[in-house]
């Protein structure tokens, strides 16, 4: 069994203002790296997420960025349950995961973006991660949703 995920989500901007809302570290820290992001996701850059719910900043890794269409990422796979469920813990293992986010320009107007993580090994505990980080990129998708289109942050209070 191979472990992977894929969420998406349509929104009502056009695809260069959503993607440069995903690799603009100022405006990523605005809707969902809540402790910050340094660093713009371009190819072959090591930039730095930080959350507060996931305290300490860590290292992303960018694999390939084409502007308007794809970024991918890896990140340290951890394995566990996730750390802010009571009682959970999660800890990072020596592997990465890959994270491909993909934009598409709608006839609409809109942009769908989805994302897809895959990449973890067969077994429970990176089977509970996995279900930890599917959760975080829905989150993400409707954080950016509600800070692009309305200026929202969603995320904003929600975990501290």
């Amino acid at each position: 069994m191979e472990l992977k995920f894929r969420v998406a989500a349509r929104i009502a901007k056009p695809v260069h203002d959503v993607f440069e809302a995903v690799a603009d570290p100022a405006k990523l820290s605005h809707y969902f790296t809540t402790g910050g992001a340094k660093g713009r996701l371009e190819t072959g850059a090591t930039v730095e997420w930080d959350f507060h719910d996931f305290p300490g900043a860590f290292p992303v890794w960018v694999i390939e960025v084409v502007e308007d269409e794809k970024i991918v990422l890896e990140w340290q796979a951890s394995e566990g349950e996730p750390h802010n469920v009571e009682g959970g813990e999660q800890k990072d293992s020596d592997y990465r995961t890959k994270v491909t986010m993909r934009f598409k320009s709608l006839d609409d107007g809109r942009t769908l973006v989805e994302i897809a993580e895959e990449g973890w090994r067969e077994n429970q505990g990176a089977l509970s991660a996995s279900y930890g980080n599917c959760q975080g990129w829905s989150q993400m998708l409707c954080a950016l949703k509600a800070w692009i289109e309305h200026g929202i942050n969603l995320r904003e209070g929600m975990y501290v």
